[in-house]
């Protein structure tokens, strides 16, 4: 079959220009259509460019052909609607898996800056706290070692203080290895029925000289104290810990105030305290690594801590399927804990 070259280009280089003339417009509209709509989600943004080719070309072939309704033009709008009916729902399926892949690549970056933020933060911190008492355990070493302090009475006092300081040292340690496990998900729990009744007690036994020292109050309220499904050693570390933040933040002669129930499958824990409350703004952000306030809770005139016992206890509670919250209660602030119920948890009566 012979082709008529010089036919096909001459008739080519006749139809070209009246079908980029007449499809540009169309083109350009949907550039516009785009501006306009440049706010709007990726699901209309890919809509958009798949009706726009579409609308161009068949704009050139209805221009080129003199709109004269013949069996090629039938054959091109009959595939022009074809290609549109497949692709347009693509498209919006396309673009609202790219939309949903996007805000959880910008949430997972907002992660990941926030995580990074405090890391540093809490690098900071931690520089400064053990900084102190290494600072106070090396002077005292060297006075002792220098014999400034020669009286067996001064050389207890020192010993004792120093002994004090290690102490402080080997508690910010373990913190930092408890929040680094719960972090990297090596958590390793064993749950049983833990009565809340009897941690409270050893937890209230162990945190009272702190809180006579400060001259602050604990007390329980009569309860009908649950018994929980949980790791007796981790929860009491997340009582002693709250019972540490609520004593350091109450001022002398201000009272702590725990009591517990139950509800429906759960079991809840409060702490009470009289830290004068905290900003709404701060209320969100008292269980972020390294976060210490500094308001009211920070001007109670006792030792800040180094941020880390409210994230532990946070990742604790969550470790053992349960909740912790914060909010402003009477002059102070109470801390809320809720646990599975180890008959719920269990399936027994």
């Amino acid at each position: 079959m012979d082709v008529d070259m010089p036919g096909m280009l001459t008739e080519l280089t006749h139809v070209v220009p009246y079908a980029i003339g007449l499809s540009l417009p169309a083109a350009l509209v949907g550039a516009a259509v785009l501006y306009v709509l440049r706010g709007r989600s990726l699901t209309t943004a890919l809509t958009v460019l798949v009706l726009v080719p579409l609308a161009a070309t068949l704009t050139g072939v209805l221009g080129v052909t003199g709109f004269m309704f013949g069996p090629m033009m039938t054959t091109v709008v009959v595939v022009c609607t074809a290609v549109a009916v497949v692709t347009v729902p693509l498209a919006v399926l396309l673009g609202r898996s790219i939309a949903r892949r996007s805000v959880w690549e910008r949430e997972a970056r907002a992660r990941e800056r926030a995580a990074e933020a405090s890391r540093r933060e809490l690098v900071a911190w931690i520089s400064h706290d053990l900084r102190t008492p290494l600072a106070g355990i090396r002077a005292m070493a060297e006075a002792l070692s220098d014999g400034v302090v020669a009286g067996p009475e001064e050389v207890c006092e020192y010993a004792g203080r120093i002994h004090g300081e290690a102490q402080r040292l080997a508690g910010m340690v373990d913190d930092l290895f408890e929040l680094s496990r719960i972090n990297a998900g090596a958590l390793q729990l064993s749950f049983s029925a833990v009565p809340l009744h009897d941690v409270v007690g050893e937890a209230v036994a162990a945190e009272n000289p702190a809180a006579r020292n400060r001259g602050v109050r604990l007390s329980t309220v009569d309860s009908d104290w649950p018994v929980v499904s949980g790791s007796d050693a981790e929860l009491a570390r997340v009582v002693r810990n709250l019972l540490s933040n609520a004593i350091r933040h109450t001022p002398a002669d201000g009272a702590v105030v725990l009591a517990a129930g139950h509800d429906g499958a759960h079991g809840w824990l409060r702490v009470d305290d009289a830290c004068g409350g905290i900003p709404a703004g701060d209320l969100e952000r008292v269980f972020d690594v390294a976060f210490r306030g500094t308001t009211s809770r920070s001007q109670s005139g006792g030792q800040t801590g180094a941020g880390i016992g409210l994230a532990i206890a946070q990742g604790l509670v969550h470790a053992h399927d349960g909740t912790i919250t914060a909010r402003n209660h009477g002059p102070g602030c109470r801390f809320e804990v809720r646990l599975p119920l180890a008959q719920a948890a269990h399936g027994s009566p």
